[in-house]
Protein backbone atom coordinates (compact mmCIF):
# COMPACT_ATOMS: atom_id res chain seq x y z
CA UNK A 1 0.00 0.00 0.00
CA UNK A 2 0.88 3.52 -0.16
CA UNK A 3 0.02 7.42 0.65
CA UNK A 4 -2.10 9.25 -1.05
CA UNK A 5 -1.65 13.34 -1.32
CA UNK A 6 -3.14 15.21 -3.64
CA UNK A 7 -1.71 19.40 -3.94
CA UNK A 8 -4.21 21.95 -5.23
CA UNK A 9 -6.81 19.65 -6.72
CA UNK A 10 -8.49 21.63 -9.58
CA UNK A 11 -10.85 20.63 -11.76
CA UNK A 12 -12.62 22.60 -14.80
CA UNK A 13 -15.61 22.50 -17.18
CA UNK A 14 -16.72 24.41 -20.24
CA UNK A 15 -13.76 26.49 -20.45
CA UNK A 16 -13.54 27.44 -16.72
CA UNK A 17 -17.38 28.44 -16.53
CA UNK A 18 -17.86 25.19 -14.20
CA UNK A 19 -15.25 24.14 -11.46
CA UNK A 20 -16.15 20.95 -9.90
CA UNK A 21 -13.34 20.63 -7.85
CA UNK A 22 -12.03 23.53 -6.16
CA UNK A 23 -8.06 23.40 -4.83
CA UNK A 24 -8.43 20.95 -2.79
CA UNK A 25 -5.71 19.80 -0.51
CA UNK A 26 -5.45 16.17 1.18
CA UNK A 27 -3.30 13.92 2.57
CA UNK A 28 -4.36 10.20 2.97
CA UNK A 29 -1.66 8.12 5.24
CA UNK A 30 -0.47 4.27 4.30
CA UNK A 31 -3.29 1.90 5.23
CA UNK A 32 -5.85 4.88 6.36
CA UNK A 33 -9.32 4.37 5.24
CA UNK A 34 -11.03 7.66 4.21
CA UNK A 35 -14.62 8.49 3.29
CA UNK A 36 -16.06 11.10 1.28
CA UNK A 37 -19.07 12.61 1.21
CA UNK A 38 -21.41 15.72 0.22
CA UNK A 39 -24.20 15.94 -1.88
CA UNK A 40 -24.53 15.31 -5.43
CA UNK A 41 -22.57 17.77 -7.73
CA UNK A 42 -19.55 18.50 -4.87
CA UNK A 43 -17.42 16.66 -6.47
CA UNK A 44 -16.82 13.55 -4.75
CA UNK A 45 -16.43 11.23 -8.12
CA UNK A 46 -15.06 13.89 -10.12
CA UNK A 47 -11.87 14.01 -7.34
CA UNK A 48 -11.64 10.10 -7.36
CA UNK A 49 -11.69 10.06 -11.47
CA UNK A 50 -8.94 12.55 -11.38
CA UNK A 51 -7.14 10.13 -8.67
CA UNK A 52 -7.75 7.10 -11.09
CA UNK A 53 -6.43 8.95 -13.83
CA UNK A 54 -9.62 8.85 -15.50
CA UNK A 55 -10.24 12.51 -15.57
CA UNK A 56 -7.11 15.13 -16.35
CA UNK A 57 -7.13 17.97 -13.65
CA UNK A 58 -6.82 21.25 -14.55
CA UNK A 59 -3.97 22.04 -12.04
CA UNK A 60 -2.91 20.79 -9.29
CA UNK A 61 -0.82 17.49 -8.44
CA UNK A 62 -1.20 13.90 -7.48
CA UNK A 63 0.81 11.73 -5.82
CA UNK A 64 0.85 7.98 -4.36
CA UNK A 65 3.44 7.25 -2.48
CA UNK A 66 5.68 10.02 -2.31
CA UNK A 67 5.55 9.32 -6.48
CA UNK A 68 3.77 12.50 -8.96
CA UNK A 69 1.62 10.49 -11.14
CA UNK A 70 -0.42 13.25 -12.35
CA UNK A 71 0.86 12.59 -15.84
CA UNK A 72 0.63 8.58 -15.87
CA UNK A 73 -1.72 6.77 -17.78
CA UNK A 74 -4.27 5.62 -15.89
CA UNK A 75 -3.64 1.74 -16.61
CA UNK A 76 0.05 2.49 -15.40
CA UNK A 77 -0.89 4.02 -11.95
CA UNK A 78 -1.38 1.32 -9.14
CA UNK A 79 -4.90 1.94 -8.44
CA UNK A 80 -8.12 -0.05 -8.66
CA UNK A 81 -11.69 1.33 -8.37
CA UNK A 82 -14.99 -0.33 -8.05
CA UNK A 83 -17.81 1.26 -9.19
CA UNK A 84 -21.11 1.57 -8.70
CA UNK A 85 -22.72 -0.89 -11.58
CA UNK A 86 -19.62 -3.38 -10.95
CA UNK A 87 -18.44 -3.08 -14.32
CA UNK A 88 -18.01 -6.89 -15.14
CA UNK A 89 -17.86 -8.32 -18.51
CA UNK A 90 -21.06 -10.32 -18.91
CA UNK A 91 -19.61 -12.68 -21.07
CA UNK A 92 -16.85 -13.82 -19.37
CA UNK A 93 -17.00 -16.24 -16.56
CA UNK A 94 -15.84 -14.78 -12.90
CA UNK A 95 -12.63 -16.34 -13.04
CA UNK A 96 -11.80 -14.44 -15.98
CA UNK A 97 -13.71 -11.41 -14.84
CA UNK A 98 -11.30 -11.49 -11.48
CA UNK A 99 -7.92 -12.15 -13.74
CA UNK A 100 -8.73 -9.82 -16.39
CA UNK A 101 -7.00 -6.75 -14.40
CA UNK A 102 -4.26 -8.59 -13.45
CA UNK A 103 -3.47 -10.10 -17.34
CA UNK A 104 -3.34 -6.66 -18.42
CA UNK A 105 -1.27 -4.82 -14.88
CA UNK A 106 1.23 -7.66 -14.35
CA UNK A 107 4.05 -10.05 -15.36
CA UNK A 108 2.35 -13.15 -13.76
CA UNK A 109 2.31 -16.33 -15.11
CA UNK A 110 -1.25 -17.75 -16.17
CA UNK A 111 -0.75 -20.39 -13.20
CA UNK A 112 0.01 -17.44 -10.91
CA UNK A 113 -2.40 -15.46 -12.37
CA UNK A 114 -5.26 -18.14 -11.82
CA UNK A 115 -3.48 -18.94 -7.90
CA UNK A 116 -4.09 -15.42 -7.00
CA UNK A 117 -8.08 -15.29 -8.06
CA UNK A 118 -8.67 -18.92 -6.76
CA UNK A 119 -6.97 -17.46 -2.96
CA UNK A 120 -8.55 -13.90 -3.33
CA UNK A 121 -12.24 -15.74 -4.41
CA UNK A 122 -11.93 -17.55 -1.43
CA UNK A 123 -11.17 -14.86 1.14
CA UNK A 124 -13.99 -12.99 -0.73
CA UNK A 125 -16.98 -16.56 -0.04
CA UNK A 126 -17.18 -16.52 -3.99
CA UNK A 127 -14.58 -19.32 -4.52
CA UNK A 128 -17.59 -21.48 -5.40
CA UNK A 129 -18.89 -19.40 -8.33
CA UNK A 130 -15.62 -18.60 -10.38
CA UNK A 131 -17.46 -20.53 -13.34
CA UNK A 132 -20.40 -18.79 -13.30
CA UNK A 133 -21.02 -15.73 -15.51
CA UNK A 134 -22.48 -12.49 -14.19
CA UNK A 135 -26.08 -12.79 -14.67
CA UNK A 136 -25.92 -15.65 -12.96
CA UNK A 137 -25.15 -13.77 -9.84
CA UNK A 138 -27.17 -11.76 -7.37
CA UNK A 139 -25.88 -8.22 -6.50
CA UNK A 140 -24.53 -8.69 -3.62
CA UNK A 141 -22.44 -11.59 -5.10
CA UNK A 142 -21.28 -9.23 -7.85
CA UNK A 143 -20.02 -6.71 -5.79
CA UNK A 144 -18.15 -9.36 -3.79
CA UNK A 145 -16.41 -10.29 -7.19
CA UNK A 146 -15.71 -6.63 -7.95
CA UNK A 147 -13.92 -6.27 -4.51
CA UNK A 148 -12.39 -9.47 -5.31
CA UNK A 149 -10.97 -8.32 -8.64
CA UNK A 150 -9.56 -4.95 -6.92
CA UNK A 151 -8.02 -7.06 -4.32
CA UNK A 152 -6.63 -9.56 -6.30
CA UNK A 153 -4.10 -7.00 -8.12
CA UNK A 154 -2.34 -5.94 -5.03
CA UNK A 155 -2.65 -2.42 -5.83
CA UNK A 156 -1.50 0.42 -3.97
CA UNK A 157 -4.48 2.42 -3.85
CA UNK A 158 -8.20 1.47 -3.76
CA UNK A 159 -10.86 3.65 -4.81
CA UNK A 160 -14.34 3.06 -4.04
CA UNK A 161 -17.33 5.19 -5.96
CA UNK A 162 -20.63 4.37 -4.11
CA UNK A 163 -20.07 0.23 -4.85
CA UNK A 164 -23.20 -0.29 -1.91
CA UNK A 165 -25.87 1.78 -3.41
CA UNK A 166 -27.84 -0.69 -5.75
CA UNK A 167 -28.03 -2.93 -2.91
CA UNK A 168 -30.90 -3.19 -0.53
CA UNK A 169 -30.26 -2.07 2.93
CA UNK A 170 -29.49 -5.33 4.76
CA UNK A 171 -27.36 -6.61 1.82
CA UNK A 172 -25.38 -2.98 2.01
CA UNK A 173 -24.95 -2.98 5.86
CA UNK A 174 -23.35 -7.35 5.64
CA UNK A 175 -21.13 -5.09 2.96
CA UNK A 176 -20.43 -2.36 4.60
CA UNK A 177 -18.97 -4.91 7.47
CA UNK A 178 -17.26 -7.05 4.79
CA UNK A 179 -15.13 -4.59 3.03
CA UNK A 180 -14.21 -2.97 6.53
CA UNK A 181 -13.11 -6.45 7.41
CA UNK A 182 -11.19 -6.48 4.15
CA UNK A 183 -9.55 -3.32 4.95
CA UNK A 184 -8.45 -4.23 8.57
CA UNK A 185 -6.84 -7.79 7.16
CA UNK A 186 -5.02 -6.37 4.25
CA UNK A 187 -4.38 -2.54 5.56
CA UNK A 188 -5.35 -0.84 2.53
CA UNK A 189 -5.11 2.35 1.44
CA UNK A 190 -8.38 3.47 0.53
CA UNK A 191 -10.61 6.27 -0.48
CA UNK A 192 -14.43 5.43 -0.16
CA UNK A 193 -17.14 7.96 -1.96
CA UNK A 194 -20.57 7.76 -0.55
CA UNK A 195 -23.66 9.67 -0.62
CA UNK A 196 -24.95 7.79 2.66
CA UNK A 197 -23.94 9.45 5.96
CA UNK A 198 -23.70 6.43 7.93
CA UNK A 199 -21.07 4.62 5.72
CA UNK A 200 -19.12 7.83 5.97
CA UNK A 201 -19.46 8.31 9.67
CA UNK A 202 -19.07 4.23 10.48
CA UNK A 203 -16.43 3.01 7.83
CA UNK A 204 -13.61 5.60 7.86
CA UNK A 205 -10.42 6.26 9.77
CA UNK A 206 -11.35 10.05 8.66
CA UNK A 207 -14.33 11.59 7.16
CA UNK A 208 -13.94 14.01 4.03
CA UNK A 209 -17.02 16.37 3.66
CA UNK A 210 -17.41 18.26 0.18
CA UNK A 211 -19.53 21.15 -0.64
CA UNK A 212 -19.18 22.82 -4.34
CA UNK A 213 -16.35 21.09 -5.16
CA UNK A 214 -14.82 22.84 -1.74
CA UNK A 215 -13.51 20.63 1.04
CA UNK A 216 -15.43 21.93 4.07
CA UNK A 217 -13.71 19.87 6.56
CA UNK A 218 -11.40 16.40 6.82
CA UNK A 219 -10.76 14.74 10.38
CA UNK A 220 -12.05 11.89 12.57
CA UNK A 221 -15.78 11.11 12.50
CA UNK A 222 -16.86 11.66 16.01
CA UNK A 223 -14.54 14.79 15.49
CA UNK A 224 -16.65 15.88 12.96
CA UNK A 225 -19.98 15.29 13.90
CA UNK A 226 -19.01 16.92 17.28
CA UNK A 227 -17.29 19.98 16.35
CA UNK A 228 -17.98 20.97 12.62
CA UNK A 229 -16.01 23.85 11.30
CA UNK A 230 -18.93 25.65 9.52
CA UNK A 231 -23.08 26.06 9.81
CA UNK A 232 -22.52 23.42 6.74
CA UNK A 233 -21.02 20.48 8.35
CA UNK A 234 -23.12 21.41 11.07
CA UNK A 235 -26.39 20.73 9.05
CA UNK A 236 -24.76 18.30 6.62
CA UNK A 237 -23.32 15.47 8.79
CA UNK A 238 -26.04 13.83 11.18
CA UNK A 239 -29.66 12.68 10.89
CA UNK A 240 -32.48 14.28 11.91
CA UNK A 241 -30.54 17.46 11.07
CA UNK A 242 -28.76 20.01 13.36
CA UNK A 243 -31.25 22.37 14.34
CA UNK A 244 -30.58 25.92 13.37
CA UNK A 245 -31.88 29.29 15.14
CA UNK A 246 -31.42 32.78 13.92
CA UNK A 247 -30.04 34.53 17.18
CA UNK A 248 -28.71 37.88 18.40
CA UNK A 249 -26.09 38.00 21.25
CA UNK A 250 -25.60 40.48 24.05
CA UNK A 251 -22.94 40.20 26.81
CA UNK A 252 -24.06 39.43 30.46
CA UNK A 253 -21.50 40.15 33.53
CA UNK A 254 -22.18 36.12 33.68
CA UNK A 255 -22.03 35.02 30.04
CA UNK A 256 -24.08 35.38 26.57
CA UNK A 257 -27.68 36.63 26.51
CA UNK A 258 -28.94 35.07 23.04
CA UNK A 259 -32.50 36.46 21.83
CA UNK A 260 -34.36 34.89 19.27
CA UNK A 261 -36.01 36.47 16.25
CA UNK A 262 -38.84 38.54 16.96
CA UNK A 263 -37.95 38.56 20.41
CA UNK A 264 -39.57 35.21 20.27
CA UNK A 265 -37.28 33.94 23.22
CA UNK A 266 -33.89 34.47 25.06
CA UNK A 267 -31.87 31.80 26.25
CA UNK A 268 -28.45 32.67 28.56
CA UNK A 269 -25.34 30.74 27.69
CA UNK A 270 -22.76 30.81 30.39
CA UNK A 271 -19.54 28.81 31.06
CA UNK A 272 -17.51 27.41 27.96
CA UNK A 273 -19.66 28.28 24.84
CA UNK A 274 -19.74 31.84 26.17
CA UNK A 275 -16.14 32.74 26.74
CA UNK A 276 -15.95 31.30 23.54
CA UNK A 277 -17.11 34.75 22.21
CA UNK A 278 -13.59 36.34 23.41
CA UNK A 279 -14.09 40.32 23.59
CA UNK A 280 -16.45 40.23 20.98
CA UNK A 281 -20.31 39.02 22.39
CA UNK A 282 -22.83 41.18 20.73
CA UNK A 283 -23.92 40.43 17.35
CA UNK A 284 -25.70 37.94 15.19
CA UNK A 285 -25.25 34.13 14.62
CA UNK A 286 -27.14 31.00 14.40
CA UNK A 287 -27.23 28.68 17.02
CA UNK A 288 -26.67 25.07 16.45
CA UNK A 289 -27.79 22.15 18.30
CA UNK A 290 -28.61 18.65 17.76
CA UNK A 291 -32.00 16.39 17.76
CA UNK A 292 -30.45 14.63 20.80
CA UNK A 293 -29.04 17.02 23.07
CA UNK A 294 -32.26 19.12 23.26
CA UNK A 295 -34.66 18.33 26.50
CA UNK A 296 -38.42 19.00 26.52
CA UNK A 297 -40.28 19.20 29.65
CA UNK A 298 -43.92 21.05 30.57
CA UNK A 299 -41.96 23.62 32.30
CA UNK A 300 -39.89 24.45 35.08
CA UNK A 301 -36.85 25.69 33.73
CA UNK A 302 -36.41 29.16 33.70
CA UNK A 303 -33.68 29.27 31.01
CA UNK A 304 -35.97 27.53 28.37
CA UNK A 305 -37.63 27.78 24.61
CA UNK A 306 -41.18 27.99 24.65
CA UNK A 307 -42.28 25.78 22.20
CA UNK A 308 -45.40 24.24 20.35
CA UNK A 309 -45.65 20.57 19.33
CA UNK A 310 -46.60 19.66 15.53
CA UNK A 311 -45.55 16.17 15.02
CA UNK A 312 -44.22 13.11 17.47
CA UNK A 313 -43.18 10.30 15.62
CA UNK A 314 -42.33 7.47 17.51
CA UNK A 315 -39.32 5.55 16.43
CA UNK A 316 -39.18 2.83 18.98
CA UNK A 317 -36.15 3.47 20.54
CA UNK A 318 -36.84 7.37 21.21
CA UNK A 319 -39.40 9.90 20.16
CA UNK A 320 -38.99 12.48 17.44
CA UNK A 321 -40.96 15.75 18.24
CA UNK A 322 -41.22 17.98 15.65
CA UNK A 323 -41.41 21.21 17.26
CA UNK A 324 -42.22 25.25 16.47
CA UNK A 325 -40.45 27.96 18.19
CA UNK A 326 -41.89 30.68 15.88
CA UNK A 327 -39.75 33.07 13.06
CA UNK A 328 -36.23 31.61 14.60
CA UNK A 329 -36.08 28.50 12.70
CA UNK A 330 -33.46 28.55 9.84
CA UNK A 331 -31.82 26.41 7.91
CA UNK A 332 -28.75 25.29 5.53
CA UNK A 333 -29.25 25.08 1.69
CA UNK A 334 -30.48 22.14 1.26
CA UNK A 335 -31.83 21.23 4.48
CA UNK A 336 -35.37 20.84 3.29
CA UNK A 337 -36.77 20.67 6.79
CA UNK A 338 -38.19 23.99 8.37
CA UNK A 339 -38.80 21.51 11.66
CA UNK A 340 -36.70 22.14 15.28
CA UNK A 341 -36.71 18.35 16.17
CA UNK A 342 -35.72 16.85 19.51
CA UNK A 343 -35.33 13.33 19.60
CA UNK A 344 -36.11 12.42 23.39
CA UNK A 345 -37.04 9.13 25.27
CA UNK A 346 -40.00 7.14 24.85
CA UNK A 347 -41.93 8.47 28.00
CA UNK A 348 -41.96 11.63 26.85
CA UNK A 349 -44.83 11.72 24.87
CA UNK A 350 -47.05 14.93 24.32
CA UNK A 351 -50.18 16.02 22.65
CA UNK A 352 -49.89 17.67 19.11
CA UNK A 353 -50.61 21.61 20.04
CA UNK A 354 -49.25 21.49 23.21
CA UNK A 355 -46.64 23.94 24.39
CA UNK A 356 -43.50 22.71 25.79
CA UNK A 357 -40.40 24.09 27.07
CA UNK A 358 -37.58 23.37 25.12
CA UNK A 359 -33.70 23.44 26.90
CA UNK A 360 -30.14 22.98 25.33
CA UNK A 361 -27.36 20.97 27.20
CA UNK A 362 -25.19 23.80 27.10
CA UNK A 363 -21.94 22.03 26.24
CA UNK A 364 -23.39 20.84 23.15
CA UNK A 365 -24.39 24.50 21.67
CA UNK A 366 -22.41 25.72 18.37
CA UNK A 367 -22.71 29.12 17.52
CA UNK A 368 -21.95 29.92 13.59
CA UNK A 369 -21.31 33.87 12.24
CA UNK A 370 -24.22 34.64 10.22
CA UNK A 371 -22.78 36.04 7.23
CA UNK A 372 -19.35 33.34 6.95
CA UNK A 373 -21.57 30.43 8.62
CA UNK A 374 -18.33 29.43 10.36
CA UNK A 375 -17.97 27.86 13.63
CA UNK A 376 -17.62 30.35 16.66
CA UNK A 377 -18.29 28.04 19.57
CA UNK A 378 -17.71 24.53 17.73
CA UNK A 379 -15.35 23.25 20.57
CA UNK A 380 -12.68 23.80 23.56
CA UNK A 381 -10.38 24.73 21.01
CA UNK A 382 -12.61 26.37 18.35
CA UNK A 383 -11.65 29.24 16.19
CA UNK A 384 -13.26 32.65 17.06
CA UNK A 385 -15.49 34.62 14.95
CA UNK A 386 -16.34 38.02 15.03
CA UNK A 387 -19.69 39.02 13.58
CA UNK A 388 -19.65 41.31 10.49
Amino acid sequence: MASLELDGLRKEFDGGSIVAVDDIDLSIDDGEFVTVVGPSGCGKSTSLRMIAGLERPTSGRIRIGGEDVTDVHARKRDVAMVFQNYALYPHKSIRQNMAFGLRMSTDLSKEERQERVTETAEMMGIGDLLDDTPDQLSGGQKQRVALGRAIVREPDVFLFDEPLSNLDAKLRTTMRTEIQRLQEELGITAVYVTHDQEEAMTMGDRIVILNDGELQQAGRPKTVYENPTNQFVGGFVGSPSMNFLDVTAEPLSSGVRLTGANDDFSYDLTGGRASAFGDSQRGSYVLGIRPEHVSVSDGGDQNAVPATVDVLEPIGSDNYLYLDLGESKTGFEGDGAPDFIARVSTDVEPAIGDRVQVSFDESAVHLFDTETGEAVTAGEDAPVATPQ
